[in-house]
């Protein structure tokens, strides 16, 4: 892309799309129309319940997320593009560990999957097509047009499900302002009676299907929580230092994923990053914040940031009960975060 003429055939532009994208590492692509906003009933209903407590950047983002065609409005389609990040996760070392989601085990998606968008959007734009693109952080609603595209379904974990295969996937858009031809929804709940995912969230977030309170998510309250985790919480969070899998983990649309111990994904950027997959609750309790934020760098893992990981170990060493990380915690006491202080001290009156 780049070196073709402006405003190239629907058709060829389509496929030089699908080409370049999987050249650039993205597992899927799929295209939809920009006609109304996606999604945004569940989203309105999901903040008018508060339920995305701290999160304050959707209430903020709302507006353009109800008007894509605020973002670009030439925009005819938009391209919706998926990379698969499953891997095997690594054996359990017990001791003093805390549980990473799998997400978090290799590099940032971010970042990786925001250079390549900049790269396909750049050949675009030498095509003469306008373009706007997002990855989380732009007010998108991601798993809404990926289900409009038809690349999954979004099921009652509130994640987008490729029927059989995976949920095990990074979501982004990008607006166009050519108009492709559309790939077909996928309009079948493909959930049924299964009720696996709501079931084992030992917090509770789930308050209906597809319905998730963000307040009472593991995932929420160790990655974007600021603050103290309510003491009701924190007993259920058993080892998740960061994230929470569960309610992947059980669906059985991903069970040929945890049954076939060889399988992973084609990107090694998101393979397990040695001691990412668990993080060691002594190290992170004593660390320095500075040495904490050298060893994750590019890493998802430096979003909570070192107080917060500090807090969450804490947590996870109270639950552990093992009488071993009464030094470490003793070390956290004097840390100048009060919430570190406090989890730790919760922590030792727990052992």
């Amino acid at each position: 892309m780049g070196n073709l003429n402006a405003n190239p055939p629907t058709n060829n532009l389509a496929e030089r799309i699908r080409t370049e994208a999987a050249a650039l590492g993205f597992s899927r692509v799929r295209f939809a129309r920009t006609g109304g906003a996606p999604g945004i009933g569940r989203y309105d209903d999901f903040l008018a319940a508060g339920h995305h407590g701290q999160m304050t950047w959707m209430q903020s983002g709302r507006e353009a997320r109800a008007a894509p065609l605020s973002l670009l409005p030439t925009a005819k389609t938009a391209v919706v593009l998926g990379v698969d990040y499953a891997w095997p996760r690594p054996p359990d070392p017990g001791g003093l560990t805390g549980k990473v989601s799998c997400y978090a085990w290799g590099r940032d998606y971010h970042n990786l999957m925001s250079k390549r968008l900049r790269r396909l959007a750049r050949g675009l734009r030498e095509d003469g097509v306008e373009v706007y693109w997002g990855v989380d952080s732009r007010p998108l609603i991601e798993r809404a047009w990926a289900a409009r595209s038809g690349m999954g379904f979004v099921g009652k974990n509130c994640m987008v499900i490729i029927p059989g295969t995976s949920s095990y996937l990074f979501l982004a858009v990008m607006l166009i302002s050519e108009a492709l031809p559309e790939d077909p929804p996928t309009l079948r709940d493909h959930c049924g009676t299964c009720r696996r995912c709501l079931e084992v969230c030992p917090t509770d977030a789930f308050v209906g299907p597809m319905q998730l309170d963000a307040r009472r998510c593991i995932a929420y309250l160790t990655i974007e929580h600021r603050g103290a985790i309510p003491l009701p919480l924190r007993p259920l969070m058993g080892r998740w230092v960061f994230g929470c899998d569960l309610c992947q983990e059980v669906c059985p649309h991903n069970h040929r994923l945890h049954s076939s111990p060889d399988r992973s994904s084609s990107h090694d950027d998101f393979q397990p990053r040695t001691g990412h997959a668990w993080l060691d609750l002594q190290w992170l309790l004593t660390a320095e914040d500075d040495d904490i934020n050298a060893a994750l760098i590019g890493s998802p893992l430096r979003r909570p940031k070192p107080a917060g990981l500090k807090r969450n170990a804490a947590v996870v060493a109270g639950n552990l009960g093992d009488v071993a990380a009464r030094p470490a915690l003793l070390k956290a006491l004097q840390h100048s975060d009060e919430h570190v202080a406090s989890h730790a001290r919760w922590a030792l009156d727990r052992l």
